[in-house]
């Protein structure tokens, strides 16, 4: 029987309980690592990884455990759900620590570069410079005392000032009238009946004054919490990242292959499908297509896979899924039949 090590503390509690079921089947079946490794068709690699919460197992594991231990697949896949949510959420989560690093570390690298303001000299062009005083030699100098902090002590600078505020308020008033009288001459031509331009400015400005104006754009629908897209911006992105998998998530078709399974997975929430391989050999390529769209990706060393997203703006069952050999075979999937649905 396999001794565990101890469970990353990092690791989610839902991935934590998902892992340790696991374990228990695997003691429980008495079989060693490598025992299940060669009857379940994936590398006794990948399950050390699986088993000691280092990498979430996909689909087709955790089915073909189910098989070769005798537990509840139905139950084991509820399991599975959870943990593959929670896990998608710590991946986003760990992305946004990142941002957050990111941000801080240019905010502290434009710090560095910014002038202190403690060392910029106030500038005041306001004041005219005072011309040096001549004192005599016989005459004492005057005792002069430092003007208070936040006042002006020349009485020039406050006359200019004052000055400066005549010329603008003059300046505005006379724009203000100005377009005042080329308003009332406009108005005068228009009411004129003799006038030819009256006519044609009446003419010009009613159907622009009577034409319908159109509707504000409406404000995007919200997302449920955890999704990031929804059509056009899903396109080409990770559907983990996005929040669009999990219980957003069906299989409008599937396929098999021996150990290998292919399905189209679909989000109705983000209007975009991808397909995902389990059990095939490493470096496998899948293809998705959809609306004259497409997106493939390799199988990794556990030989699954799953690739970017596509848009979907049609019936989800006319999305394609295909799996492509090393030696060129093609396996695709297949629309569910109607008294079969899709399971999440």
């Amino acid at each position: 029987m396999p001794r565990w090590k101890e469970l990353p503390e990092e690791l989610d509690p839902q991935v934590r309980e998902f892992t340790g079921q696991l374990r228990r089947l695997v003691e429980h079946s008495g079989l060693s690592p490598a025992a299940v490794a060669d009857r379940t068709g994936y590398s006794k690699t990948s399950w050390e990884r699986y088993l000691h919460g280092r990498l979430l197992a996909p689909q087709g594991a955790v089915l073909a455990l189910a098989e070769v231990t005798g537990a509840d697949a139905g139950h084991l896949l509820t399991l599975w759900e959870l943990a593959e949510r929670a896990w998608s959420r710590s991946e986003m989560r760990r992305d946004a620590t990142m941002e957050s690093i990111q941000v801080a570390q240019a905010r502290f690298a434009l710090g560095e570069y910014a002038p202190d303001p403690d060392r910029v000299p106030a500038a005041s062009p306001s004041e005219p410079p005072s011309p040096p005083s001549t004192v005599s030699p016989s005459s004492p100098p005057p005792a002069s005392s430092p003007p208070p902090a936040g006042r002006t002590a020349d009485p020039g600078a406050r006359q200019l000032r004052r000055q400066l505020r005549r010329e603008r308020m003059t300046v505005w008033v006379a724009g203000a009238a100005g377009v005042l009288l080329v308003a009332v001459g406009l108005l005068l031509l228009a009411l004129n009946p003799s006038g030819g331009g009256g006519k044609k400015a009446a003419a010009a400005t009613a159907p622009a004054a009577s034409a319908p104006q159109s509707p504000p754009p409406s404000a995007p629908p919200a997302l449920p919490a955890g999704v990031r897209c929804t059509g056009a911006d899903c396109a080409g992105k990770d559907p983990n990242r996005m929040g669009c998998s999990g219980q957003n998530a069906v299989s409008p078709s599937r396929g098999a292959a021996g150990a290998m399974r292919i399905e189209v997975r679909y989000s109705k929430v983000c209007a975009a499908a991808w397909a995902r391989v389990t059990g095939a050999a490493p470096g496998e390529q899948i293809t998705v297509g959809a609306d004259g769209h497409s997106a493939t990706a390799r199988t990794g060393q556990g030989g699954d896979g799953y690739t970017p997203m596509v848009t979907v703006s049609g019936d989800p069952a006319k999305v394609t899924a295909c799996r492509t050999t090393a030696a060129g075979l093609r396996h695709c999937a297949q629309p569910a039949a109607a008294k079969s649905p899709a399971t999440p």
